[in-house]
C-alpha cells in the first residue's frame, strides 16, 4: 500500500490507538502505523492486512519525518502525550499535515496551545489537541451548548462513569502529569488556571436517566479548563468526576478494560453532563454512550476527515468547539454517542 494520502496513527498499537486503526479502516481510510515497538507493530499489520508499518521514536525526528513522508494527516495516540506531543507535533508543521491527539494531559495540552500556535498559525496547519472523550467531547458539548452566546460565566461539565478501568497508558500519563505539576491541583477560576492544595471534597449530582443522583468528586479536573476557555470568554470552568468512577482509577488492583461486543468496547457506559450559565440564564447537552476510550476513535477519526474536507472554522492549534461546528459534530457521532442538544 501506499502511504500517499495515508492518515498515520502514532501509538497505534495501544489501547485507544488500536481503536482508532479500526474507525479509520472502517471509513476507509489508507493507514500507516506507527510507534516505538516494530515487533508490536508488525504483530498489528498481521491482523490488518491492508496497513503500512513506519516505526519511529520521538527522539529520532528523522524517522518521524519518514514516517509522515507522503501522509495527510497524523492522529498521536501515543501518550503520556507530555513526551509525544510535541515531536509529533513539530513532525507534523515540517511535513506540513493536520495534527490530532487524543491527549488527556492538562499540562501537555496547555503546552500545545502555549508553543505551537505561532508555528502553525504561519504554516497554515491545523492542530487540534484533546480530540478525545476527555476534552474533545466536553468542548464540542459546551461550544453546542452556548450557541449563538459569546460569552458565559460559569461552565460545568460533569462525568457521570458507570467505571473506570484505567488502560496502561491512562496510568503512565497520570503519573507524568501528577508530577509535572509536583501533587498539586488545579482548578479555572477568575478566568486562569489556578493551583492549589485543597482537599478532594464530593457533591451530588442530578445527571439525566439512566444515572440519576449520585455523588461526584468536586473539581476533579480535566483537558476541557483548557480546551474550553481557549476560545470561550469564560470566567470559570468547573468539572466532575462520578465517585464510584474515581475510587475504580484511584485503586491500583483496578484492571485494564475487557472487551464485551465484537468491537472490542468494555460494558462501561457514560453520561456527560454540560452546563453552561450566562446572565442567569442556564442550557445543558448531555453525551450517552459505551467505553470512554473507544468512544475516541469516532471523535479523532471524524476531526481528520472534517479537516481534510475544509470543514473547519480556523486553523493553527484549536480545539474542538474552535476547528469545527459543534451542533453538526455531535450529531454526526451517532451510533457511537447520542446527544441531546438545546433547541
Amino acid at each position: 500500500m501506499s502511504a500517499t494520502g495515508a492518515v498515520v496513527v502514532y501509538g497505534a498499537t495501544g489501547h485507544t490507538g488500536r481503536f482508532v486503526v479500526a474507525e479509520l479502516r472502517r471509513r476507509g481510510l489508507a493507514t500507516v502505523v506507527s510507534g516505538r515497538n516494530a515487533a508490536q507493530l508488525e504483530a498489528l499489520a498481521a491482523e490488518w492486512a491492508d496497513v503500512e508499518v513506519r516505526p519511529a521514536t520521538v527522539d529520532d525526528p528523522g524517522s518521524l519525518d519518514r514516517a509522515l513522508a507522503g501522509a495527510v494527516a497524523v492522529i498521536n495516540c501515543a501518550g503520556p502525550f507530555a513526551l509525544t506531543g510535541g515531536p509529533v507535533a513539530e513532525a507534523a508543521l515540517r511535513a506540513g499535515i493536520p495534527y490530532v491527539d487524543v491527549a488527556a494531559e492538562l499540562e501537555a495540552n496547555v503546552s500545545m496551545f502555549a508553543e505551537y500556535a505561532e508555528a502553525a498559525r504561519k504554516a497554515e496547519v491545523p492542530v487540534v489537541p484533546a480530540m478525545a472523550f476527555y476534552g474533545g467531547l466536553g468542548d464540542l458539548l459546551v461550544t453546542a451548548a452556548m450557541g449563538e452566546w459569546t460569552a458565559v460565566d460559569e461552565v460545568h461539565v460533569a462525568y457521570g462513569l458507570s467505571s473506570w478501568h484505567p488502560t496502561a497508558g491512562t496510568r503512565a500519563a497520570g503519573e507524568v502529569s501528577h508530577e509535572r505539576r509536583g501533587g498539586r491541583r488545579v482548578r479555572f477560576a477568575d478566568g486562569a488556571l489556578q493551583y492549589h492544595d485543597d482537599e478532594v471534597w464530593e457533591q451530588d449530582w442530578d445527571f439525566p436517566e439512566p444515572l440519576g443522583r449520585r455523588a461526584v468528586i468536586a473539581e476533579f479536573t480535566m483537558a476541557d479548563v483548557v480546551t474550553v476557555p481557549s476560545h470561550v470568554d469564560v470566567r470559570e470552568v468547573r468539572t466532575y468526576m462520578a465517585a464510584e468512577a474515581a475510587r475504580d482509577l484511584a485503586e491500583e488492583s483496578t484492571p485494564e478494560p475487557q472487551s464485551v461486543d465484537a468491537l472490542g468496547r468494555s460494558d462501561q457506559t457514560f453520561v456527560v453532563d454540560v452546563l453552561v450559565r450566562a446572565g442567569g440564564v442556564e442550557r445543558r447537552a448531555i453525551a450517552r454512550g459505551q467505553d470512554i476510550y473507544a468512544v475516541t476513535a469516532p471523535l479523532a477519526v471524524e476531526a481528520v476527515q472534517r479537516i481534510l474536507a475544509g470543514r473547519t472554522r480556523t486553523t493553527g492549534v484549536a480545539s474542538a468547539g474552535a476547528m469545527f461546528d459543534a451542533a453538526d459534530f455531535l450529531r454526526a457521532l451517532a451510533p457511537h454517542v447520542t446527544v441531546e442538544l438545546p433547541h
